[in-house]
């Protein structure tokens, strides 16, 4: 598992080169991206890239489409196994409803289906697991929407620089102090609590993913503003909850102003907790650049604590149940 995220930059690197067939996207003015787990958080992070425009994005984990797909909607479907029920399920409207349909996944049934139903189908190589997967498969659905998707080359070129930089100041070669993603697992001993900017919830959503799967660990997230309005009320009463308070670099002046308050509300109370900063660039880069550094932390902290990463007996569990 280690080695898979280890080769994370030189996957976005070799993905996002690969030659993918053109889709037609004329007059699209909504996407929905349906997706479980890490297929889920290509879906958050296309819905942060897509805030600047004018197209309306929905995300989907679930069975259901929403109502307002029609002849002008791309309903964009990634299951990287091919094999994700609820995923399926949203793709086998391509016969019923008036919209564009396309399938991503390393083969399996979504690949059958849209063989026999004529819908295009990108295959994408699988790295390890699912979860591990998720950079190929981002930088591949970026070759593949990029005539849509406000990114320009260098903003792909930024975020791989900027990976292989996270890598080397990340990974079990830098043992030092400033090791983010170590000193933050060390540090994660009971049940963490993520704070974000809504820009960067992709980046907390998955992080709260990855030490689940990864570490077997319980995480919750919240919205930071959303927070200041209930979830603050909990820290009046003592918690082993612990913080963690994910900040972009330029984050907004009213959002800045809100951190301020709450960390000076959490001092106040003499409670602990963490400060993860994005690096700088386009929100592309941002929001990778946070999740790798989130993700090296979900397979330190199982590291530490005895436990393999890679087994998943629950989701198996429950997969096979169905």
């Amino acid at each position: 598992m280690y080695d898979a995220y280890n080769r994370w930059p030189d996957i976005a690197e070799e993905f996002y080169a690969k030659d993918f067939s053109k889709i037609d996207i004329k007059d699209i003015n909504n996407i929905v991206f349906a997706g479980m787990g890490g297929s889920g958080t290509i879906g958050d992070i296309f819905s942060s890239i897509l805030s600047r425009t004018d197209i309306h994005v929905s995300v989907v984990k679930g069975y259901l489409l929403p109502k307002t797909v029609d002849k002008n909607t791309l309903v964009v479907c990634t299951s990287i196994s091919g094999n994700t029920q609820e995923t399926l399920s949203i793709l086998k409207n391509a016969n019923k409803i008036n919209g564009k349909f396309i399938g991503l996944s390393s083969g399996g049934l979504m690949q059958e289906f849209c063989k026999k139903n004529s819908v295009n189908h990108f295959q994408i190589e699988q790295t390890h697991s699912p979860r591990a997967s998720l950079l190929g498969f981002l930088y591949s659905a970026l070759k593949i929407l990029e005539e849509i998707i406000p990114i320009d080359k260098n903003e792909i070129d930024e975020s791989i620089k900027e990976l292989h930089d996270v890598k080397r100041r990340m990974s079990k070669d830098f043992l030092g102090s400033s090791n983010i993603a170590i000193n933050l697992a060390e540090w994660i001993k009971e049940i963490p609590i993520v704070y974000y900017p809504w820009g960067l919830q992709a980046a907390a959503i998955r992080f709260k993913n990855s030490m689940q799967e990864n570490a077997k660990k319980h995480v919750m997230c919240e919205d930071i503003i959303e927070a200041c309005h209930n979830g603050i009320v909990a820290w009046e009463n003592f918690s082993n909850v612990q913080p963690i308070l994910i900040q972009g670099v330029d984050d907004h002046f009213k959002t800045k102003e809100r951190w301020n308050l709450v960390k000076e509300f959490l001092t106040g109370k003499d409670i602990e907790y963490k400060e993860i900063f994005s690096v700088n660039g386009s929100i592309l880069t941002k929001l990778v650049c946070l999740i790798y550094t989130l993700d090296f932390t979900s397979i330190y902290n199982s590291i530490l604590r005895g436990i393999d990463p890679t087994p998943v007996k629950s989701i198996d569990y429950i997969k096979n149940k169905l």
